[in-house]
């Protein structure tokens, strides 16, 4: 693993040697995140206090670029130690507050030229999001949030930073990348099912005209799931603005209705938003699951993997 730190002024710091490290990526929210312990000597000037990004290589492939929250170094009884920290670069929408505003039509061109460039972040071509009439950014708001609510609540798709520090809003791949077979090197599987707090039905009742629209997880009331939301939206919803948060609650109420956790040997064996196929003699969660969270790291007993995955169509 090596680490590489750059500087305000654009000055590079090779890290020394990683002796511990720890990243985890999911599916926008909550932000991905590193820590990384590297043997240390004080050697004079220390140009740390001055390090603004972060990036991680293994086996020539970038891994992970993100922002650095945290530096410390110093010795102890069991030596000197250096330990960095931080998040992706999502960080940098999470940390600023947008500015209040109304569009009368806003494209996902306004968004990012209004909320994402401004903060040095690329964003990748490919994202095929409808305008939205009316869209209201609140004051109060973080830059993210008005990313991920243009995103996922209009246009069904989960923004996130891949492992270059790039936005994207396209959809999930639907290939495989990983398929795990009966002589798979499993360490720990747990299989969860949880009905608590997994919605069956929402009203959507607009403020003004008092209509209603109603929105079901047939699935889940076929399967004896009884829990209803009424939301009130403000005056100006739309029918469609109406139908959408509707169905975003009902979506987001189901991510955590059947998860699977795995831990691996081995690092970056999956990414989030990647399918896996599971094919175990016992027959316990065989079949398909979409990546929501993968941890990968090195300690002392070498290198893992932990990934937390869910139904696919549940996950978008």
């Amino acid at each position: 693993m090596e680490g590489r730190l750059t500087c305000w002024d654009g000055r590079e710091i090779a890290l020394p040697d990683v002796t511990e490290w720890e990243f985890r990526y999911g599916r926008g929210t909550p932000c991905d995140s590193f820590l990384l312990t590297c043997l240390w000597e004080p050697q004079g000037e220390d140009p740390l206090a001055e390090a603004v990004t972060f990036t991680a290589v293994e086996n020539g492939e970038t891994v992970f670029t993100g922002v650095v929250d945290e530096c410390e170094r110093g010795w102890n009884g069991q030596g000197c130690f250096l330990t960095v920290s931080g998040r992706s670069m999502a960080a940098r929408l999470l940390d600023n507050e947008a500015l209040g505003m109304e569009y009368q039509v806003a494209t996902w061109a306004d968004i990012l030229r209004d909320h994402v460039t401004p903060y040095g972040i690329q964003a990748l071509p490919g994202a095929s999001l409808p305008a939205v009439p009316g869209f209201v950014v609140e004051t109060g708001s973080s830059e993210w949030q008005v990313v991920y609510e243009f995103c996922r609540y209009y246009g069904g798709v989960t923004p996130r930073f891949d492992r270059l520090g790039r936005l994207t809003a396209a959809p999930w791949p639907e290939e495989k990348s990983l398929r795990l077979k009966e002589n798979a090197a499993i360490t720990a599987l747990t299989l969860r099912d949880q009905r608590y707090g997994v919605l069956s039905q929402v009203l959507v009742r607009d403020r003004t005209t008092q209509a209603v629209q109603t929105v079901e997880n047939s699935g889940f009331l076929q399967r004896g799931g009884l829990c209803r939301r009424v939301l009130t939206m403000p005056g100006k919803s739309s029918y469609q603005a109406m139908r959408y948060s509707g169905a975003y609650q009902l979506a987001r109420s189901a991510e955590e209705l059947r998860q699977l956790e795995l831990e691996l040997p081995g690092s970056f064996l999956a990414w989030p938003g990647e399918l896996v196929e599971l094919v175990t003699p016992k027959g316990t969660a065989n079949g398909l699951w979409r990546v929501a969270e993968a941890v990968c790291g090195l300690n002392g007993k070498g290198r893992y993997t932990r990934l937390l995955l869910g139904e696919p169509d549940a996950l978008r």
